[in-house]
């Protein structure tokens, strides 16, 4: 299976998207909540519909940039944030994607990889970081049974393969994931 931007658009298209929670994940609100910084440049790569934007947007920050693959999705987001100059949406691969940010949240981005891209997440994240910049965020402690995505991990892996790229990595269980998910997600905060 190639997950590519055709696979994605057509997931959107289809509004085949079990991932989408409807709302910002409840442990990304927490820890947004604790952000002092208003001013930060704040990336979401595969951000889906991009919830945690809009409480980002609520909550004073102004400089985000919304990234996802699938055309028709950023399509309407662009529609959607047009009146905001905070938001910048992009339609770009990842990997392909340049810049410099003091936080990258993650949601549902990683475990829609191909396990054997881990590393070069990694390396593109830390690349995209400004120095002393952050990735936060949640991962699935879980595997499935299926063929993914999502793909499943847990802390024995994304412990030695964080710690390869930066230097301080906090990875300790999600006491506030929602219900379905409770007991199966990590939350992650390393920095450059």
């Amino acid at each position: 299976m190639k997950l590519d931007a055709e696979y994605w658009d057509e997931r959107y298209r289809q509004q085949e998207t079990g991932w989408d929670l409807g709302e910002a994940s409840p442990a990304l609100i927490h820890f947004i909540d604790g952000l002092e910084n208003k001013n930060m440049k704040i990336l979401i790569p595969g951000c889906g519909n991009a919830y945690e934007a809009e409480y980002l947007l609520n909550k004073g920050f102004s400089t985000i940039t919304l990234l996802d693959i699938s055309p028709s999705l950023t399509d309407s987001l662009k529609l959607k944030w047009k009146a905001i100059k905070g938001i910048q949406v992009c339609c770009e691969d990842f990997f392909e994607h340049e810049g410099q940010y003091d936080l990258i949240l993650e949601q549902t981005f990683f475990c829609a990889l191909n396990p054997l891209r881990r590393k070069a997440y990694c390396e593109k994240m830390k690349s995209l970081l400004k120095e002393g910049g952050q990735l936060a965020g949640l991962l699935f402690n879980r595997q499935f049974p299926h063929q993914g995505p999502p793909f499943g991990g847990d802390i024995n892996e994304y412990q030695p393969l964080f710690t390869e790229f930066f230097k301080k990595v906090l990875i300790e269980d999600c006491e506030n994931s929602i219900a379905p998910r409770m007991g199966s997600e990590v939350f992650i905060k390393v920095e450059k």
